[in-house]
């Protein structure tokens, strides 16, 4: 199976997953957050209550209760607000915190009844749970009126509850107007048995006596609250993040069970892959990777042995361009120091022949450092062309008439072979250079008698040029080689005519550098063809003066 099927199933199978989970886990979330936001509302409201009714419960009045508003507003985060039941408002968060009250929100009021909850124990008889009642009445009624004075006044006191759920408080100093209470008088405890007496027959008894106790001291303690949460437009609870990043680690999990599931068949050629890479950059130029099988993991393995023959085939043509430089230059410089170590020791004489000699040797090795600045920079893309449209015809007849002479001398017949005009967009100058490193070339190659021909041949979109000479011709087992650095199928050849070895080498850049091709074919005997491929330009239009 390809591997990018199986990439593509895991992927599949991982996405799948996930979005199952992410739909299950989303909706489970959002009906446990609804759960739990339906809890966390009762609780806020309970702490609410709670706090409110201690504080009405241990000092007997609302005096001085708008820092636990404030307080109960920042520990749940809403807006409460107190008012009595007749609407007169005691205490606005918003108003405490500065700012304008907010429209009141949609959900209920709550009522806060500061009043003592009565409690007995379970094993006393009616009568005297109704006896326990009056006391309670009388001696709640003394303690939220002494608990309000001690309040107001700011003084420190201590509130705790007695047996049957009455506050008890007491103060270790008592201002002026805060006397101690007094026992209840006589008319006092009359009434408040009286309002007992009508239990006697009701069941069940508790909740009677509990409406008794709230209907006698309700003139006494402080009047029940309406509480007000929340406010309109309020923002509803948002899911929280937690399940969205379990779901990710989930399909983070997912991903590395995948990423198990393939690596065998990924890591371990890649790993080999990683330290082959590795032995590359350390030296190793001759490591390779084992390729079995056709998939995409085979592919990458057979371009990284590729690259990595490239790699040793370009380094082993360094090491040989610089023993070739080495060579090329170090018996002419050895002559040229040896000849001027002997004038200067005068062992011989500076005869103007000598001296044309030595200056002809370096001027061919200015000639070897200006071809290899020449290849260098067109390697590198940094040779500058001067391009535009030119006719191949003008230039070919240019190269002729420069090597005329030098054919004429050498016996060789130099002809042009272009009936017609063939124009190219090129630098005329750099493909002047190739053209008559060409010619030269073949001069050298064609013995007297013999012929050079250039000629033109457009083909379609393409422009053709041959030069084509009936020299000694090039053995078939170096035509691969013609076109490296300092090659010369003739060792002797560069000596006895100033060759550099790097013209075909440049010709060649020069030739890819414009977008074309260039080839060779020779016989041994009968002559050798060059072929230079371009893209060709129309011609332009044919112009006639009017009469």
């Amino acid at each position: 199976m390809s591997f990018r099927l199986r990439v593509l199933g895991v992927l599949m199978l991982i996405a799948v997953t996930a979005t199952a989970a992410t739909g299950w886990l989303t909706l489970r979330q959002a009906n446990r957050q609804v759960q739990e936001a339906v809890a966390a509302g009762q609780k806020e409201v309970s702490q609410v209550i709670g706090e409110l009714r201690a504080y009405g419960f241990a000092h007997g009045t609302w005096d001085g209760f708008a820092p636990v508003v404030s307080a109960l507003s920042k520990d749940t985060g809403q807006r409460v607000r107190v008012a009595t039941e007749t609407g007169i408002v005691l205490a606005d968060s918003d108003t405490l915190a500065g700012r304008e009250p907010r429209p009141l929100g949609s959900q209920p009021t709550v009522l806060v009844d500061p009043r003592p909850v009565l409690r007995f124990d379970q094993n006393l008889t009616p009568n005297a749970v109704r006896k326990l009642t009056v006391v309670a009445i009388l001696e709640y009624r003394a303690a939220a009126a002494d608990a309000a004075c001690l309040t107001r006044a700011g003084a420190e006191m201590t509130v705790r509850t007695d047996q049957t759920g009455i506050p008890v408080v007491t103060a270790e100093s008592r201002p002026a107007q805060c006397t101690k209470p007094q026992p209840a008088r006589d008319s006092q405890q009359a009434r408040a048995r009286a309002a007992v007496k009508v239990c006697e027959s009701v069941q069940p008894l508790v909740p009677c006596l509990q409406r008794v106790l709230n209907e006698r001291t309700a003139s006494a303690a402080p009047p029940r609250l309406e509480v007000h949460l929340g406010h309109q437009d309020e923002s509803a609870p948002t899911i929280a993040a937690a399940p969205t990043v379990a779901v990710a680690l989930g399909v983070a999990l997912a991903a590395v069970l995948g990423a198990l599931l393939l690596s065998r068949a990924v890591l371990r050629p890649v790993r080999t892959m990683t330290l082959a890479a590795e032995g590359l950059g350390e030296g190793n130029l001759e490591r390779r990777v084992p390729v079995a099988g056709r998939d995409e993991i085979a592919q990458l393995g057979r371009a990284f042995n590729r690259m990595a023959d490239s790699i040793q085939a370009g380094e082993d043509r360094q090491r040989r361009l610089t023993g070739d430089i080495a060579h090329e230059l170090r018996t002419p410089l050895a002559n040229l120091r040896g000849y001027l170590e002997a004038l200067r020791d005068g062992v011989i004489e500076p005869t103007s022949e000598l001296l044309d000699s030595l200056h002809e040797e370096a001027l061919l090795q200015q000639r070897i450092v200006d071809d290899l600045q020449d290849l260098a920079l067109a390697e590198a893309g940094a040779l500058t062309y001067h391009r535009s449209e030119i006719d191949l015809r003008d230039l070919l007849e240019a190269t002729r008439t420069a090597y005329r002479a030098h054919a004429g001398n050498a016996g060789v017949t130099l002809e042009v072979d272009a009936p017609h005009p063939v124009h190219v967009t090129a630098d005329a100058d750099r493909l002047r250079q190739v053209v008559g490193n060409l010619v030269g070339n073949a001069l050298r190659a064609t013995p007297s008698g013999g012929r050079v021909t250039l000629a033109l041949v457009p083909r379609d979109e393409l422009a053709v040029l041959q030069l084509q000479d009936t020299g000694k011709g090039i053995p078939t087992e170096h035509l691969p080689r013609l076109f490296d650095r300092f090659w010369r199928a003739d060792a002797s050849r560069g000596r006895a005519t100033g060759d550099s070895g790097l013209g075909l080498s440049i010709a060649r850049q020069i030739v890819t550098d414009h977008q074309g091709t260039i080839d060779v074919a020779s016989t041994v005997g009968v002559g050798t063809t060059f072929t230079i491929v371009l893209s060709a330009r129309p011609a332009p239009p044919h112009r006639t003066n009017p009469l």
